[in-house]
């Protein structure tokens, strides 16, 4: 059976390997030079940047992935646990680690507030028996329904996930300095969300990295993206990189046929990958489209960015691994992001920085650092040259002065990639680096469907889908479509 995979991105890549394993003959189109999608590479001058994804989380949710091959991480990649964690910088008032130790981070919180750590322990707890509980359950079943929701164990643990109560909310009722507030929310910041329209449920984040800690792959995320990669042409599927697909053929609600900038391709099976809202528009004919223009245009989009890939001839001591600067006024940001009216580029941002030269002998040659910046930015705000410079000195002069260090005479790559960018590299739908934001209902069967409803042999994998936007959760979106594949062949 032919199946054609559309887009090699975390969610194409683990959806080819498993679907190959399974004895599918597969073919991956990707329009992009390599494996990877957002998650690929730049390299200048011996400087090496992961493109998009910089964090390894939830150990747990990759080594569930890689048992389907009857693999273990360790066996791909040399995976280290950072400590610190990461850094943040509280404006120009504070400089804290966040610790791969939790009781050092129950005191660090003590001096946030009174009574910090024991807020922090039961907080922790809290988000560890949702993640075990219930989280777990939810992120691996496929809501097809509000049925599934709704019914039975689901509505029990919706009701210990206060799915109706905001983040912000929560957070707010359990802490009050500004400080704790900001390390147990800054997540959802950087994952496309704002803290007051994530529901309170995704306090899970902070389990997720206070407690089950921050890994980092040596070679980088680049390094797991080829370990998929290799597991899949291990068990034959084959890539077709620099060919983007132009359009899906459907004949009596069957797709039969996917045409690409090079030839066209005969399909028993076809699985998206790429860009949801841009297969639906641009790939399918108007009248099979599940979600069309007025659906995609209602929906809550998750930001685009302002990346930095800059090298320096220097090591920039007061930066670790992973650096977040974090504004006063963070909180009140993001009416800029999210509401139209007020969207505009950024005059203070909070933003984050990425070092992976601190950890990886791989990402800079002796002696340089390597420095992924990242600035959420609204979508469809003007997109100049001028802007995009104006920005990049703005962050330049805030690290300098943050950091006591010249940063700027000793930058020998630079490349800003941005907006248009994202649209333009990857057909990402109005510019947005994530997808549709993590809101109430755009939760669980409310985010666009892993199967089409109009095509019977289309499916969809990746960040717009359940359970949603981070690398493991499209290796769970693969895992959930693959098996819902399996079972309707079966039957």
């Amino acid at each position: 059976m032919n199946a054609i995979v559309v887009g090699s991105g975390f969610g194409g890549l683990s959806a080819a390997a498993l679907l190959a394993k399974e004895g599918y003959n597969v073919t991956v189109f990707e329009k992009n030079e390599g494996p990877g999608g957002r998650s690929s590479v730049y390299s200048e001058k011996g400087f090496n940047f992961d493109m998009g994804p910089s964090w390894y989380l939830m150990p747990d949710i990759y080594e569930n992935f890689y048992a389907e091959f009857g693999k273990k991480p360790e066996e791909l990649f040399d995976l280290k646990k950072l400590d610190p964690s990461y850094r943040i910088f509280f404006g120009d008032k504070r400089i804290v680690d966040i610790a791969s130790d939790l009781e050092e981070n129950f005191k660090l919180f003590d001096s946030f507030e009174e009574k910090g750590g024991e807020k922090l322990k039961e907080y922790l707890e809290s988000a560890g028996k949702l993640y075990d509980s219930s989280v777990k359950d939810m992120l691996y079943k496929d809501f097809k329904s509000s049925l599934d929701l709704l019914s039975g164990k689901m509505l029990l643990q919706g009701m210990r996930l206060n799915i109706f109560e905001s983040l912000e909310h929560f957070v707010n009722k359990r802490f009050e300095s500004d400080e704790a507030r900001k390390v147990v929310e800054y997540s959802i910041g950087f994952l496309g969300g704002s803290p007051q329209n994530t529901p309170s449920m995704y306090h899970i984040m902070s389990h997720i990295d206070l407690t089950m800690g921050v890994f980092y792959p040596e070679g980088g995320m680049r390094k797991v993206v080829d370990s998929i990669y290799e597991l899949a042409t291990s068990y034959g599927a084959e890539f077709k990189f620099n060919e983007p697909v132009t359009s899906i053929e459907i004949e009596k609600n069957k797709v039969t046929k996917v045409h690409t900038s090079q030839g066209s391709y005969e399909a028993d099976l076809v699985l998206v990958n790429a860009d949801y809202p841009h297969s639906e528009m641009e790939l399918l004919d108007k009248k099979y489209q599940t979600y069309d223009e007025k659906y995609w245009d209602t929906r809550i989009m998750a930001p685009s960015a302002f990346v930095g890939y800059v090298g320096v001839d220097k090591v920039v001591e007061s930066l670790d691994h992973h650096n977040l600067f974090l504004e006063d006024d963070w909180a009140n940001k993001f009416d800029q992001l999210f509401d139209p009216e007020k969207a505009s580029w950024p005059d203070s941002p909070s933003y984050y920085v990425n070092v992976p030269s601190r950890t990886d002998s791989t990402a800079s040659p002796q002696g340089t650092d390597t420095l992924f910046m990242l600035v959420p930015l609204a979508t469809g705000i003007e997109n100049s040259a001028e802007k995009r410079e104006e920005l990049y000195e703005h962050i330049m002069d805030d690290l300098e002065k943050k950091t006591g260090e010249n940063i700027r005479d000793h930058v020998v790559v630079k490349r800003i990639f941005a907006l248009d960018d994202f649209k333009e590299r990857y057909n990402a739908y109005k510019g947005t680096a994530l997808g549709i934001s993590h809101t109430l209902k755009q939760t669980a069967h409310w985010r666009p469907a892993h199967k089409s409803k109009l095509v019977k042999n289309l499916y969809y994998s990746g960040q717009y889908t359940h359970p949603g936007i981070g690398v493991p959760m499209t290796l769970i979106s693969s895992q959930i479509v693959v098996s819902d594949i399996n079972k309707k062949l079966k039957k």
